[in-house]
């Protein structure tokens, strides 16, 4: 008996250490790769890169599957900063655009606030509470087909001269929501062992980030009639 409680907290202290160091790795990665996301717009900002359609997002689809595949190895923390790079140059003439309005500099400074904070104070709750919010899974895989489905309409009915500022706002203020959720979740996985590769949490905590700020951005102009 005492043997069998032995081996059992042992056991509960190796996942607990392994927990931490995927923890950590996370967060690190995560760090360096917002910094150098957030240079890369800063490049494509300083360059006066005009907007470049999906091409990036094609690009950063295929680095995502690549990603997935060589999770395990070094290139794949080489992978991650092509990645978060090419999304960040692809929001460099967004950015730009911003500044070039009326109060547009305030907006960005905001969009920017928020979402900083929003991911701070999210993840900071999941891990003081050490709360699991894996039951939210559903939800948020209903949600994204959701978000899915209306962005898709919505870029068909652009050919068509069809276009509701309304059901842009109503998008964007659902994938606020929606990332928002996807922090919470994130976070609880790694902390309670449900993801075990850093790599991937840093890509999923990233893209939570990159959607929320880009979407703040958007309903930030809205109102401020940008």
């Amino acid at each position: 008996m005492a043997d069998a409680q032995f081996a059992t907290e042992r056991f509960a202290q190796q996942g607990s250490i392994a927990t931490h160091k995927v923890l950590r790795n996370t967060y690190m990665l995560l760090s360096m790769t917002l910094l150098f996301s957030a240079a890369m717009a800063g490049v494509a900002m300083a360059l006066d890169v005009q907007y470049m359609g999906f091409l990036p997002l094609l690009v950063a689809f295929g680095l995502l599957f690549a990603i997935s595949k060589l999770r395990n190895s070094v290139w794949g923390i080489a992978l991650v900063f092509a990645f978060t790079g090419i999304l960040g140059f692809s929001l460099g003439p967004v950015i730009n655009l911003y500044l070039g309005m009326a109060g547009g500099t305030q907006t960005v400074v905001t969009a920017a606030g928020l979402t900083g904070m929003i991911f701070l104070s999210l993840s900071g709750y999941t891990l003081m509470t050490q709360k699991d919010f894996s039951f939210m899974s559903g939800f948020l895989m209903t949600g994204m087909w959701v978000v899915i489905g209306a962005m898709l309409l919505m870029f068909v009915g652009s050919f068509f001269g069809f276009y509701v500022s309304g059901l842009h706002l109503a998008l964007s203020a659902a994938i606020v929501i929606l990332m928002s959720g996807l922090i919470l979740y994130d976070t609880s996985q790694i902390i309670h062992g449900g993801e075990t590769n850093y790599i991937m949490a840093t890509v999923s905590l990233y893209l939570s980030i990159y959607n929320l700020f880009v979407n703040l951005l958007m309903l930030l102009g809205f109102f401020g009639e940008d």
